[in-house]
């Protein structure tokens, strides 16, 4: 049966996981089926290390208990930079990210588009954009794109690359570029900006107008609490921490009425598998006032 709707999921592997007895991220798709979820970020933060072993396991449990599948790229990734080398680094990580994606059937590479450094925010805007063009053409030379899409990342600190405005001229670039629009971060670097369903429909508007409404059907969204500061993110929280937002409701009744094919992926702090659910409930009680 095709699945409509939503996925929910988890952004790496929670501390419930391994208290499971769980060693490996090869049984995080049966793991997360076990809590009613249906979606999964692995994480290559620290760099692309898998084997093809590894990619072709993990595409077969995906398959076997309908998980779709994303990557989260290095750490590491500078598009902006003004250095060659960071550059040309840049370069490869994401193509590998993309080589382990299309061997496990990832849907998705997300990754952080940079830093300023000492530039204006709009040269490094259009030095990562010539570079991500770059990285395509490349990408497209291998036949990476055919099924995996492309996700610079909106960000929470003031000194990276990642405002809303600027995530969506990255995916100006190409139609397999699009973004992941993280909640959290956005409602840190505003100093608490996301509050009410207007705030939503401001975003999702903006992403309507530039990219269209197939880029919001098939959106790849980051949530979690989060902590800030004056200069934006400190550090995700989760949902036992009670003062820390956004707050998720007003999302899952705009999800419910458009009935978007959109991902949810958690990151809240060491229980992102019990929030994911926690928000894939909110959403079905959503569906319920709707209809």
């Amino acid at each position: 049966m095709m699945h409509t709707g939503p996925r929910f999921g988890a952004g790496g592997n929670s501390d419930g996981f391994y208290a499971a007895g769980n060693k490996s991220s090869l049984a995080a798709c049966e793991y997360l089926y076990g809590l009613g979820l249906n979606a999964y970020e692995y994480e290559c933060t620290h760099g692309v290390r898998i084997s093809n072993a590894f990619c072709t396991s993990m595409r077969k449990n995906a398959a076997l208990f309908d998980c779709s599948l994303s990557i989260h790229a290095p750490y590491y990734i500078n598009l902006a930079s003004l250095e060659n080398t960071i550059r040309e680094k840049s370069v490869q990580h994401l193509l590998k990210a993309l080589r382990a994606a299309d061997q496990m059937g990832a849907a998705s590479v997300v990754f952080h588009p940079g830093a300023i450094g000492e530039q204006t925010r709009e040269q490094a805007t259009e030095r990562a954009a010539e570079l991500l063009e770059e990285i395509v053409r490349l990408a497209d030379k291998e036949g990476l794109l055919q099924f995996t899409t492309l996700r610079p990342e909106t960000m929470g600190k003031s000194g990276q690359l990642g405002t809303l405005g600027e995530v969506l001229r990255l995916c100006e670039v190409a139609e397999s570029v699009r973004p992941t629009v993280d909640f959290a971060h956005i409602h840190a670097l505003t100093g608490g900006g996301i509050q009410e369903r207007c705030d939503y429909e401001r975003l999702l508007g903006k992403i309507d107008r530039r990219l269209g409404e197939q880029a919001l059907d098939r959106l790849h969204i980051h949530f979690s609490p989060i902590e800030y500061t004056n200069a934006g993110e400190k550090r995700h929280r989760n949902l036992s921490d009670k003062e820390f937002g956004p707050d998720f409701e007003p999302l899952a009744a705009i999800l419910a009425e458009q009935g978007w094919h959109s991902t949810i992926i958690c990151e809240s702090a060491g229980e992102q598998d019990l929030d994911a659910a926690v928000y894939a409930k909110m959403y079905q009680i959503a569906c319920c006032d709707k209809s």
